[in-house]
């Protein structure tokens, strides 16, 4: 197990090199991460990952009280959001300070489990960490009352738990292309999603298969403003 881990951690940091080379934009770094609670993703799995891929911010989902110890270990900012009557729910991590604390905002939900998204605001943007219903009508509406909390600049990420276009009016898919889970262990499906509006996506990344039956995702966004000319400005 530890040299898996070791083995990852040297993987990642390659692949992280090659995006700084690549990619000297000035950007916010955001990964979100469906951790798969209880048997899926620990506490030092996390912190590893944050070692290994230096992220601004880190989206978890089905993060479980285990996870509350990750400042202890590895510093930051943290708050997480347990979905009503669940042992898990939305969590973040963050070296850039909070311009308020996190907040749990209801969204519609099934009959069964009742979701809420994690919003999260910052100087310069705001970002909304979800886990949304499998219905697809339903994961969609969802994603149109998170829309209606943002203000732009804004991003929603994690797990959507959708197939085929978002359809929400004012953003944009930017997040990778590639496959983030395996349905029934057998059929590639891309369940990890990034939304932005008024927001730049100068990189965006599936990383290594690691710890969970879920693959991070990698996004560096940065705000875009709208000078007195017309013209587009990215800070």
């Amino acid at each position: 197990m530890r040299r898996g881990l070791a083995r990852f951690v040297e993987l990642a940091s390659r692949g992280r090199h090659r995006h700084q080379v690549a990619n000297d934009a000035p950007g916010v770094r955001i990964i979100s991460w469906n951790l798969l609670r209880r048997i899926g993703a620990t506490v030092h799995d996390v912190a590893a990952l944050i070692e290994a891929e230096q992220p601004d911010i880190l989206l978890m989902q089905e993060a479980t009280i285990e996870i509350d110890v990750l400042p202890d270990v590895i510093g930051g900012h943290y708050a997480r959001s347990p979905l009503p009557g669940r042992i898990h729910g939305v969590a973040c991590w963050s070296r850039l300070p909070f311009a308020r604390p996190p907040r749990a905002c209801t969204i519609p939900s099934g009959p069964i489990v009742k979701r809420h998204a994690q919003i999260i605001d910052y100087a310069q943007f705001s970002l909304a960490n979800v886990h949304l219903s499998h219905g697809q009508m339903l994961n969609r509406r969802q994603l149109r009352r998170i829309a209606s909390l943002l203000s732009a600049p804004c991003a929603i990420l994690g797990d959507f738990n959708l197939v085929g276009p978002t359809l929400v009016p004012g953003f944009s898919d930017v997040g990778p292309k590639a496959p983030t889970h395996r349905m029934v262990d057998l059929l590639p499906i891309r369940l990890d999603r990034c939304l932005v509006e008024g927001m730049v996506c100068s990189d965006a990344q599936v990383l290594p298969v690691f710890a969970s039956d879920h693959r991070p995702i990698a996004v560096t966004l940065r705000p875009e403003t709208v000078g007195r000319s017309g013209n587009t400005v990215y800070r």
